[in-house]
């Protein structure tokens, strides 16, 4: 394949964005200036250029709105349970397990990888951001504790296995001509060798972070959470409402601290038994779960608005909202613009950027360099897995996880016999690298947004922060499938 000056600009522009980010700074800039030069080169026009930066903007947000979206009703949420006291109520039998944020942490592994193996981490975030990331900070668990533990267990280990769905698998195998069973149970092996480094590593290093439950600190990121401890407003509530008010406020606060917890456990039964052969219960595979949530979580605000106050709940559930949307965009703004510029790299995105005409193959910048670098890899067992690992890595920069798996299962299937290796052994290995970078750890332009939105921290900071013990989780499971495969 024959690449041109864009490809080669837009490979520049990549690994600028990959340098600036290991050294700990913003890359808005440099793929907002990449975008344009990219686009203007490819176009042969600056004005096409100009318009490629609002383009690409533009299809990032709209890919990325339904994580928007989620966020704004569970924050919205969040705060019509603090009208009535229920974020207290709701929290304290988790604070039971919960004891410090030594528990916290494993709390929230063990739920996030249970839930995210059967459903994906999209819809799990959302049940595990509005109910247990508060409890974890409340704890001891530093929030960006909470946030590396649920992108490490979800959108890492359960994701980059996909064993229950087994949609991965099957690109993989499909692609590498390997029946899916093959490639499913070594996924699954290698997931649990590179998780278990990754968060073993992670604990590590935040075990001296971690605080007592009655440290002062843990009130300011409670704030940044909008779930702090309600005490203050309800007294000032309290003296403004007469006995009567008082007493139906709080016990609208005990019904919806139980109503919630439950109605988000039973769309979890809802979900599992939409598994069942004849439930007839329809799909909640992937968005169509988030949306479940998102509905759900939509009507329990309607009825916590109308609860606090009748009169007013027209204008406080609009507060609410407009709350929520100012959180989500807070927390996520700054990677739409990333997003974008590596939505350029995909043929899937790149014509509507790039004002592609029908009928016109619209350019991927980001799998042409890979499949033009594949004879670059030599032909040595030990270098082709680690190869087709960093090709899976690089495919994964697109923020998906699994768009770069049909080229990884074939560069597993036509590499493999050749270096004595078993195709699904490095089909499982390139998706390990695809979907840890792509499904949610590495970059700051995936899902993982939604993970650092619910835990009130930078998504930059939290992949920086997951770099080093998913880059040696990687390593040791790359390592280990060799020896034993």
């Amino acid at each position: 394949m024959s690449l041109t000056l864009a490809h080669w600009m837009y490979a520049l522009v990549t690994l600028i964005v990959i340098g600036t980010m290991l050294f700990r700074r913003g890359v808005v800039l440099p793929t907002l200036i990449g975008t344009l030069l990219v686009a203007w080169i490819y176009n042969g026009s600056f004005i096409g250029g100009l318009q490629a930066i609002f383009n690409a903007n533009l299809v990032a947000a709209k890919e990325l709105f339904s994580i928007f979206l989620i966020i704004t009703f569970m924050v919205a949420l969040l705060h019509s349970l603090k009208d009535l006291g229920s974020d207290r109520r709701m929290i304290a039998p988790i604070q039971k397990v919960m004891v410090n944020g030594h528990m916290a942490f494993w709390v929230l592994i063990a739920v996030t990888f249970s839930i995210s193996l059967f459903f994906w981490p999209t819809p799990a975030v959302p049940l595990i951001g509005a109910l247990l990331i508060p409890a974890a900070v409340k704890a001891g668990l530093p929030a960006i504790g909470a946030a590396v533990a649920i992108s490490l267990a979800g959108q890492g280990m359960a994701l980059s296995s996909d064993y229950v769905m087994q949609i991965a698998p099957m690109l993989s195998a499909k692609a590498a001509g390997v029946e899916t069973s093959l490639v499913a149970s070594k996924a699954w092996v290698l997931s649990l060798i590179t998780g278990l480094t990754a968060i073993g590593i992670a604990y590590l290093t935040m075990f001296k972070k971690m605080r007592k439950s009655d440290d002062g600190s843990i009130e300011n990121e409670l704030t940044s959470l909008g779930t702090q401890s309600a005490q203050h407003e309800v007294a000032a509530a309290s003296e403004v409402l007469s006995a009567e008010d008082q007493s139906v406020l709080d016990r609208w606060g005990k019904f919806f601290a139980v109503l919630v917890p439950a109605s988000l456990l039973a769309v979890v039964v809802v979900m599992a038994f939409s598994k069942i052969e004849g439930a007839n219960l329809g799909s909640f595979e992937g968005g169509d779960g988030a949306a479940f949530i998102g509905g759900v979580a939509a009507v329990l605000l309607v009825l916590a608005s109308v609860a606090f106050g009748r009169a007013h709940a027209l204008d406080k559930i609009g507060d609410h909202i407009t709350d929520g949307f100012v959180f989500a965009f807070k927390a996520m703004g700054p990677v739409v613009p990333i997003a974008g510029f590596f939505f350029l790299g995909s043929g899937d995105f790149a014509g509507t950027i790039l004002g592609v005409g029908e009928g016109v193959a619209a350019p991927a910048f980001l799998f042409d360099i890979i499949s033009s670098a594949q004879s670059l890899v030599p032909q040595s067992a030990f270098l082709t897995a680690f190869g087709i690992l960093i090709i899976g890595i690089i495919t994964g920069l697109d923020g998906s996880g699994f768009s770069g798996l049909p080229l990884t299962g074939g560069l597993a299937g036509a590499m493999g016999p050749g270096v004595g290796l078993d195709p699904a052994t490095l089909a499982a290995i390139g998706q390990m690298g695809a979907i840890w970078t792509g499904g949610g750890t590495l970059i700051a332009w995936s899902s993982l947004v939604a993970v650092a939105g619910f835990a009130g921290v930078s998504a930059i900071d939290l992949a920086r922060k997951n770099f080093l013990p998913v880059i040696i989780g990687l390593t040791v499971s790359t390592i280990i499938a060799l020896l034993i495969w």
